[in-house]
């Protein structure tokens, strides 16, 4: 499958890399040169710095022949955008866009995208929590791996500094 990725941030380039890792062929795309940082040194995939809104960008990330694009830039306005053109310019058969606001990702889909909305997940998730525990978000919200530590900071720590000297700032004013 070929895919193409706008946005290397956290989400895309996790994304990327393990689409990458599972054989797909990918392609990524941001503003920044520096976010290709975010990806792995054994990443196989293809790099290229520019917009997703831009169609020149997004043909020569082979936005007309893949499979899939997904729009996953901090940015609702830019998701779109980009999803429209890979969309509706490239004719790409699936189009997901990230869109962090529920009554937008509606109205997207409408157009035809697929949308993924971080906003309602995160909210399903911690109602699932409340509701019934870790073991009821499937996996969303994980459980602690450590017990609390108990009884004063650990000597040294940043936390005793400021301890020790709202302690101290105590007793003078005292």
């Amino acid at each position: 499958m070929k895919v193409v990725v706008i946005g290397c941030g956290r989400v895309g380039a996790t994304v990327a890399a393990e689409l990458a890792a599972r054989g797909e062929t990918v392609s990524v795309v941001d503003i920044r040169r520096s976010a290709f940082r975010r990806l792995p040194a054994t990443f196989s995939g293809l790099a290229i710095t520019g917009s997703g809104t831009d169609a020149d960008v997004l043909q020569s990330a082979g936005a007309e022949t893949a499979d899939l694009v997904m729009a996953l830039t901090e940015g609702d306005n830019r998701n779109v955008l980009a999803a429209q053109l890979a969309k509706h310019t490239f004719g790409v058969p699936r189009v997901i866009a990230k869109i962090n606001d529920p009554l937008r990702a509606d109205a997207y889909r409408t157009l035809g995208l697929e949308t993924i909305c971080r906003t309602v997940i995160l909210a399903d998730a911690l109602v699932a929590s409340v509701a019934g525990g870790v073991e009821a978000t499937n996996g969303m919200v994980l459980a602690p791996t450590a017990e609390p530590m108990l009884g004063a900071p650990p000597a040294g720590s940043l936390a005793d500094d400021q301890a020790r000297a709202a302690a101290d700032q105590m007793a003078d004013e005292g």
